[in-house]
């Protein structure tokens, strides 16, 4: 055994939030089925540790060009912990902390978001 190697000393690395974003890009695209996705999608955007999940529309009248994105959650990754934060948006647009879970994995917060027993993210 290596003299300066101590097994108390290793800390074992975490899942990549590289993999974590591939879950959530998944997450969105099951969503919507795809004879339905010129109707509308679920999108991902990823800023920094924060990827925020959108429903996008098409135009509803031939002025307008871009499609139209509804902010349904927002996650936070920590480094810290490997733990992910989820937060909902309030009718001003502003993030508030999801307060009936506790950070925890992605497959855990995406799961909340799908069956959404509050109704504060789908509707």
């Amino acid at each position: 055994m290596n003299a300066g190697w101590n097994p108390s000393t290793v800390r074992l690395c975490p899942l990549s939030p590289e993999t974590d974003l591939a879950r959530i890009r998944r997450f969105c695209e099951d969503q919507t089925p795809a004879e339905f996705r010129d109707q509308m999608r679920v999108e991902a955007d990823v800023r920094g540790r924060s990827v925020t999940i959108l429903e996008c529309r098409p135009p509803w009248t031939p002025e307008l060009v871009d499609w139209s994105r509804q902010r349904l959650a927002q996650m936070r990754f920590d480094p810290e912990t490997s733990l992910w934060s989820l937060y909902w948006a309030d009718r001003n647009s502003r993030w508030h902390r999801y307060d009936d879970l506790d950070p925890g994995p992605i497959g855990d917060v995406l799961g909340e978001i799908g069956a959404d027993p509050t109704c504060i993210f789908w509707g």
